[in-house]
């Protein structure tokens, strides 16, 4: 059936970042035209521009910036764990805490979708899932029921996007900030690969050997990263490991869900490129 949903303004209208008033190594050397570049691409967004203030001081966000891509941007810090050492940089008071949590906070509030397109050049689709971004009125189609909500399914363009509505009166996942401004938000959401999995099995046995393996997405990769873990610490609780593996996959934060689902983003294009050099051979 279907079900008119909320999203985020320009999720659907093909629209990217605006382009970089300057190269990267002219901000990342020049302070103040960093600051006028930010202060721009804000603008341009309409999204909130604010010095954030840590340990009473105004945060520095070109010390920030500039130390993050040092070290290869937001997801690698993330995935590398260098918040720790971002922070020293800064030299917070000791009575200072969660500083690092702080700063990976305000990053990717304030500089990611900055980053994206100063950084590594990229033209990012303008789909803004930050508190307090405009919405409108969009189709979709309720595919399943559960207790908090439902699965939903939503074509944009010529993409189809999968994600979770909760319930006004449901309690979201506590540690999901985007879910927990809205209870309306739409989050990630991949059915696992294992449901089905013997029937999927025998197709593939029956299909040519040499087609490439089908892409994962990022809720995949969590999947079976986690599965693994609790297979070793829980042996015989095995059914109860997809529910588990859920529960821990909405209560990550937004950008901790970002470094699985870049991972599936590079699955997806190494499955593109081994099938486009499958159907060349055949």
């Amino acid at each position: 059936m279907s079900q008119k949903v909320i999203l985020p303004a320009g999720a659907g209208n093909g629209q990217v970042y605006p382009p970089p008033m300057a190269s990267h190594e002219k901000i990342v050397n020049d302070p103040n035209l960093f600051r006028e570049c930010l202060k721009n691409f804000h603008s341009v967004l309409c999204s909130k521009y604010t010095i954030p203030v840590i340990g009473g001081k105004d945060l520095d966000l070109y010390v920030l910036y500039v130390e993050v891509t040092k070290r290869g941007g937001f997801d690698k810090v993330v995935t590398e764990k260098k918040w720790r050492e971002v922070s020293s940089v800064f030299k917070f008071s000791p009575t200072t805490t969660s500083a690092s949590y702080a700063l990976r906070k305000h990053y990717f509030t304030l500089l990611h979708r900055f980053e994206q397109v100063y950084f590594f050049k990229h033209e990012v689709p303008l789909v803004d899932i930050s508190p307090g971004s405009m919405c409108f009125q969009a189709e979709g189609t309720i595919d399943a029921k559960f207790d908090c909500g439902y699965l939903v399914s939503l074509k944009m363009g010529s993409e189809v996007l999968n994600g979770v509505l909760y319930h006004p009166n449901q309690q979201a996942p506590s540690s999901s900030n985007l879910a927990a401004q809205s209870c309306n938000a739409i989050v990630p959401y991949n059915p696992p690969l294992h449901h089905h999995s013997g029937r999927r099995n025998r197709r593939r046995r029956g299909g040519d050997p040499n087609r490439p393996k089908p892409n994962r997405s990022g809720y995949n990769f969590f999947f079976a990263e986690k599965h693994s873990k609790l297979k070793s610490l829980y042996p015989h609780r095995e059914r109860e490991f997809t529910k588990m593996i859920g529960e821990s996959w909405n209560n990550l934060s937004p950008e901790e869900k970002m470094v699985y689902q870049n991972y599936g983003v590079q699955d997806k294009e190494r499955y593109q490129k081994e099938l486009k050099e499958y159907k060349e051979r055949c």
